[in-house]
């Protein structure tokens, strides 16, 4: 099955494109004023819908961090016995939506680094009590900070609040940033993103009431069409997919 779909994808040059980008990160990195933190940027490389066979060629191109949006998927890819043989140190990030009923099965991943999209005290505690590694899990605390109702995550007025819970009252939790999604197909050349300069304005809040360095918590925000511009706004963390393995086929049958 991995030669099958090395010969379906092999018109993909992942190692080329994620040079391209990390090109582009290190570029953007240089943008920003001085008055942003200086955090390099880490690149999450988004697989979801792709075969094994990508994923291990980004792998061997140098890249750690990959995120999958559904979590059957996810539970699926970062236990099979090939991911675990070709890639074991990679670092799995879980950035679809998520709901407390949920926390059992995102147990069951695999080299498990992140929980992206925490939006919930309920949430929060849920994975809390389940999470038995000696590390604490890191997550971040996922706002909505377009107002969009088919979007998940928290007010920017109530994002302090659950990142002060997570961060007092969850010990197997490390609070580790905040993300958002944004708007879609907001046109960059229109001035900075006002999701972008919200996101880090709930950072600078969260900071100060919990004392907690800027630069120690991330900010999870820009993907392939806007990730540089999200860099320049002071993203610490991009989600790329499509400009590393190409559009997706989501009639495409999997091998999961």
């Amino acid at each position: 099955i991995w030669l099958f779909y090395s010969l379906s994808y092999s018109f993909y040059n992942i190692a080329a494109n994620l040079a391209g980008i990390r090109t582009g990160i290190d570029s953007a990195v240089q943008k920003r004023p001085q008055t942003v933190p200086t955090v390099q940027p880490i690149l999450v490389a988004v697989s979801k819908t792709k075969p094994l066979s990508l994923i291990k060629q980004a792998y061997d191109a140098g890249q750690r961090h990959f995120g999958e949006n559904y979590l059957k998927e996810l539970v699926v890819k970062s236990n099979s016995p090939d991911m675990a043989e070709l890639c074991p140190d990679i670092k799995w990030h879980y950035i679809g939506t998520f709901q407390k009923k949920m926390a059992s099965v995102l147990m069951r991943v695999s080299n498990l680094h992140m929980l992206e999209t925490l939006n919930g005290a309920k949430e929060a505690d849920a994975v809390n009590s389940r999470w038995k590694s000696t590390e604490p899990l890191q997550v971040l605390v996922q706002v909505n900070t377009s107002g969009e109702e088919s979007k998940s995550g928290v007010t920017a007025s109530e994002c302090t609040e659950l990142a002060g819970h997570i961060h007092r009252n969850c010990s197997n939790l490390k609070l580790a940033g905040l993300m958002t999604i944004g708007s879609f197909g907001y046109d960059c050349t229109q001035g900075p993103n006002p999701d972008f300069t919200k996101l880090a304005e709930c950072r600078k809040t969260v900071c100060k009431e919990l004392g907690i360095p800027e630069k120690d918590l991330q900010l999870s925000m820009g993907m392939s069409h806007d990730y540089t511009h999200a860099i320049e706004m002071g993203s610490t963390m991009v989600r790329v997919g499509t400009a590393i393995f190409g559009a997706r086929d989501y009639n495409k049958t999997e091998e999961q």
